[in-house]
């Protein structure tokens, strides 16, 4: 009986490297850390260790193939030029598969196939990868404040009447306002990476990352829910303007009865 030989489990497996998209703030000063072997300046990347970092102005950063040393090298170095740094990173970690003989994309295992390694194919998974990470940092913004304004609307709709004082509600105002601006300057998904330009034979795997991560719906979602904090804000603006305006009136009647109270006082002893 003839035997099988068994299939060679290194040749089987596809070396693979690890990503990691970290939301470091709410903006990246990549000025004072260009460097003379970059490989990238828009967005600045250069080699650190055996990998690669990918500095993205609108406040993330991708580490492909670095040991826990060199990342927090790389980190250390970074962070000093991070503005608005935030308490709580999103953080998104995929693995890389290398291997010539592999169609590129996102497999059924979550592994990204990329064929043969190459910088400018690691410049576009750190776009959608980063972008990703962007996205669920701000969805979990957004989130935050729909948890506030819910009890408003809810109440509202209750009893007619919001809840709170003026002091309270310009506070939320003021959250809404504030994630509005942070998400207006943020990454703008449907831009595709300047590489494609260039490059543009990746542009098959850019389109499948872009929809393996959902960006373009996911970006849409976040808009229609930005709209709606736009209208909820309205509606407070103009319950605090309505409520104003009352409380005038009601010092106008005040001082009005008190002055017809005021003269006829004057005009008793008469």
């Amino acid at each position: 009986m003839k035997t099988i030989p068994s299939a060679d489990p290194n040749k089987a497996r596809a070396p693979t490297l690890s990503a990691k998209a970290l939301v470091l703030g709410e903006r990246i000063d990549t000025a004072g850390l260009e460097r003379s072997d970059a490989i990238s300046s828009a967005p600045l990347s250069f080699p650190a260790g055996d990998g690669l970092v990918v500095v993205f102005r609108y406040g993330v950063v991708v580490l492909i193939g670095l040991s826990p040393d060199a990342e927090d090298a790389a980190l250390k170095r970074i962070l000093p030029s991070v503005q608005g740094r935030l308490s709580e990173q999103e953080e998104e970690q995929i693995q890389l598969a290398l291997r010539d003989d592999q169609d590129e994309g996102v497999g059924a295992d979550g592994v990204v196939r990329i064929g043969a390694l190459a910088p400018d194919k690691l410049l576009v998974v750190a776009d959608a990868l980063a972008k990703s990470a962007a996205l669920a940092q701000d969805q979990r913004q957004v989130a935050n404040v729909f948890d506030t304004v819910e009890p408003w609307a809810r109440q509202l709709a209750d009893t007619g009447r919001s809840r709170g004082g003026r002091g309270d509600m310009l506070r939320l105002i003021g959250s809404a306002l504030l994630v509005q601006h942070r998400l207006a300057e943020r990454v703008a998904v449907r831009e595709k990476p300047d590489i494609l330009w260039e490059r543009p034979d990746l542009e098959r795997l850019y389109a499948r990352l872009e929809d393996e991560y959902e960006l373009v719906e996911r970006a849409e979602t976040l808009t229609h829910k930005l709209d709606l904090i736009g209208e909820t804000v309205t509606v407070l603006t103009d319950l605090i303007d309505t409520n104003r305006a009352l409380r005038l009136d009601v010092i106008v009647v005040g001082l009005i009865l008190a002055e017809i109270a005021l003269t006829l006082i004057q005009m008793a002893p008469r």
